[in-house]
This record gives C-alpha cells, sequence and structure tokens, in this order.
C-alpha cells in the first residue's frame, strides 16, 4: 500500500496518463506520429522539483506538468496536456490507483478467507455455548461460529468487486465534461490502455458517488473484522477463556501486571473499524460538489483513499494472523455449558411439553418455573424437573433425560455446512 500510494508511484501514473494522451492524439492524426515516442524516451519527473515548484504555483498538476516539460524540452512541451484539465489525469489516476489496491486487499481477503475456512471445518464439531444478550442461549459449535464469519466474509468479496468495477472508470472529457478542446477518441484510447471503462458523463471530474460506494464497502468490510475481534475479545475475557489471539514468545501484556495477556490485536482491530467509518461522512459529503465540481473534495481525498484502502489491507492482515494462530479451549467451552446446570435445554423441554399437548403458556410457565428454582438454588434443572410433580405427570423419566442430549439440538450442523458449500459452489 506505500508503494501504490507513494508520491513516485502517483506522478508515475499520471505520466503515463500525459503520454498515452499524446498516443491518443497521434493516431487520430492531430500529432505527428513519431512525437509519442519521442516525448516517452525523454519524459521524466523529480520529486523535489516538483514540491520547489508547487510553492510557487500553489497548484500540484502545474508543478508535476512542468518538471516533466524541463525533462522533455521546450518544442515537445506544446504536446503536454494538449486539450486536457487537471482532473482529467487525478480522476482518471485515481482509478488506476484504487483498482490496484483493491487487487491487494483482494488477495488478503482470499488468504483470509481460506484460513477461516479451515478453521470451520477444525471446529464444526466442537461443543459452545451460544450467547444472546451475553447470557447463555442454547449450544452451538465453534466452527458453525466460525462459519458464520466465513459467509459474512464471502459477501464483503462480492460487494468489493461490484466496488472495483463502479471505481474503474477513466475521463478525459476536458474543464466541464463537454470534450470542447479533446476529442472522445482520444479518451477511449486513454481507458481502454489502462484497463478503464470511459465515465459515460462526466462534470470537471468523475462523479464521487463511486467514492462514496467503494469507501462504503471498505467500511461494511472492517465492520465483519470488528465483529470477528469483539468476538475474540469477549472470548478471551478471564471469566470465559473460551479461545485467545495469539501470544508471541517475549510479549508484555502489561507494564504493572506481568499476568495480563490482554487481547490488544482485536482491541486494535476494533478500534481501527471506528478510523475507518470516520470516512463515510466526508466520503458522502463530497458527492455535493458546486456546479460541475469545486475544490472541497481534494483535500478529503488525499487522505480518505489511501487511508481507507490501507487500513482493510492492514485489518485483513491482522485477522488472518489471529485466526491462524487461535488458541481454542474446548474444556473451558465445555465447563461453561455445565455452568447454568442444564438450563441451556429448557427449549428442548418446553418444546417436550408441547408436543404432549400442553398449552403453551402453561408449558412455558412450567418450565421458567422450574429454570428459576435451578438458578436460584444452583441445583441441576433436569432434577428439579424429575421432582416436579407437574413435569412428572407429563414426561417420564427418558423423556426428561432426552431434552438433555446437546446432539439433539445439533444434528443439522452437518446439514448447514453441506448446504453452505452447496451455495458456495454453485
Amino acid at each position: 500500500m506505500e508503494r501504490i500510494w507513494s508520491e513516485e508511484n502517483k506522478f508515475k501514473t499520471w505520466l503515463e496518463i500525459e503520454l498515452l494522451v499524446v498516443e491518443g492524439w497521434a493516431k487520430i492524426g492531430v500529432f505527428p506520429k513519431d512525437v509519442p515516442l519521442e516525448i516517452r524516451r525523454k519524459a521524466s519527473f523529480n520529486l523535489s522539483r516538483i514540491k520547489e515548484l508547487e510553492r510557487v504555483y500553489r497548484h500540484e498538476v502545474i508543478a508535476f506538468l512542468k518538471s516533466v516539460e524541463e525533462s522533455i524540452g521546450e518544442e515537445l512541451s506544446s504536446y503536454l496536456h494538449y486539450g486536457l484539465t487537471s482532473s482529467d489525469v487525478i480522476d482518471t489516476a485515481n482509478a488506476v490507483l484504487l483498482k490496484s489496491a483493491l487487487e491487494e486487499i483482494e488477495k488478503k481477503a482470499k488468504k483470509l478467507k481460506k484460513t477461516l475456512f479451515r478453521k470451520a471445518l477444525e471446529y464444526k464439531d466442537l461443543l459452545q455455548v451460544g450467547r444472546t444478550h451475553g447470557i447463555h442461549a442454547e449450544p452451538i459449535t465453534f466452527g458453525l461460529k466460525l462459519l458464520s464469519f466465513y459467509s459474512e466474509l464471502l459477501r464483503n468479496l462480492d460487494r468489493l468487486k461490484i466496488a472495483k468495477e463502479e471505481i474503474s472508470y477513466g475521463k478525459i472529457s476536458g474543464a466541464v465534461g463537454t470534450y470542447s478542446m479533446i476529442d472522445p477518441r482520444v479518451e477511449e484510447y486513454v481507458c481502454r490502455s489502462l484497463d478503464l471503462k470511459v465515465e459515460p458523463v462526466s462534470t470537471q471530474i468523475v462523479p464521487r458517488d463511486r467514492y462514496a460506494f467503494l469507501i462504503s464497502v471498505l467500511a461494511l468490510l472492517g465492520a465483519f473484522c470488528e465483529r470477528f475481534a469483539l468476538e475474540i475479545r469477549h472470548l478471551q475475557r478471564t471469566e470465559v477463556g473460551e479461545a485467545y489471539e495469539p501470544f508471541y514468545k517475549g510479549q508484555r501484556g502489561s507494564s504493572a501486571m506481568p499476568h495480563k495477556r490482554n487481547p490488544i490485536l482485536c482491541e486494535r482491530i476494533c478500534g481501527l473499524s471506528r478510523v475507518l467509518r470516520g470516512f463515510l461522512s466526508p466520503s458522502f459529503e463530497n458527492v455535493a460538489l458546486w456546479h460541475e465540481r469545486d475544490i472541497s473534495h481534494s483535500s478529503v481525498e488525499r487522505f480518505s483513499l489511501p487511508q481507507t484502502t490501507s487500513l482493510v489491507f492492514y485489518m485483513l492482515d491482522l485477522l488472518d494472523r489471529i485466526v491462524e494462530g487461535l488458541e481454542v479451549h474446548p474444556d473451558r467451552m465445555m465447563n461453561n455449558m455445565n455452568l447454568t446446570n442444564g438450563l441451556i435445554f429448557s427449549s428442548e423441554v418446553l418444546t417436550k411439553l408441547l408436543s404432549k399437548g400442553i398449552p403453551r403458556d402453561r408449558a412455558y410457565d412450567i418450565v421458567q418455573r422450574c429454570s428459576f428454582k435451578s438458578w436460584s438454588d444452583k441445583i441441576s434443572f433436569k432434577l428439579v424437573l424429575s421432582l416436579d410433580p407437574e413435569v412428572s405427570a407429563i414426561l417420564d423419566k427418558g423423556e426428561i433425560e432426552s431434552c438433555f442430549d446437546p446432539k439433539r439440538l445439533l444434528k443439522k450442523v452437518d446439514l448447514i455446512f453441506s448446504r453452505f458449500k452447496e451455495m458456495v459452489r454453485s
């Protein structure tokens, strides 16, 4: 990402667009055929010279052009930037740079996808208590939890492809998009050479709804990273202890408390996702500009485009390392499942009573009464049920026992995995 968004690479991309414009003019017979090759052979730029010139001109594109003109000589300089406005170069270059950044993000996401699916299969049958509102609910498996994250990542990859298509538009259409000083054939040549599409209706710029959509997609990808990281943070808490992010040799958890093993990597992801979402509002505000364009969006995009893509790239890389090095504790998962003395099977008991024709309200009251007694007296929920006269009049001992088999509740996990694999294949 540093390479893609470096000043060197930005100006290199600008130069390539300028050279392609010269070639485009030559191809339609406006410039002599030998001019493009001559300019390409001589053209270069100097970063320190551009900065020096910008202090004078207060205009980056003009400073860049002057530096290039100095390399090709006065005679050829009249062919440079012919018929263009600054945004023709900047916006078309942005599309090239953003495509490169998104391709790198896509690679990271695909690597994480493989890691995540492998872990989901590894822990497919590992029993764990499900939690809603932070309270123990019914049993699930840790692999099923990971499959949920995997499924979300696939949706994000689909959105990323759409965003890459949305952003892959260039414009070489002049000062207000009317081609007053440029031939549309030149635009077509430049965009085709850069593997971009032509912006159908541009103003002085490519419309900024494209950028807003891209940053929305990146923010969603960041939200996925945050959801996973937040889950691990909760599972790593002392009183839970079911899964831990990796802790490396020589690592320290606290300057004051040597026993600490803090989930700092996951916390970092959660913090960075907030920064990422912070770019949503200015990106949406950049959509509505004065008339054919003002420059209020430009200062924002100098931050938003490099930083959002770089943040997502880093977050995906970090999350892949976390998933790969995840430390899972099946024993703690089993201990935590037993914390409620069987209350997590209350829905199975309720269903069993309903199957006997007991009205829902009555069945619910029975199970709630027994579950509250189990919790307050700290005794087995199964024992409370077996000793309750109202329950024992409806269910025999074997029927009560059958309600406490987690495998009965999770017998369709294989089906979920199989169905998901089929969906992904199709």
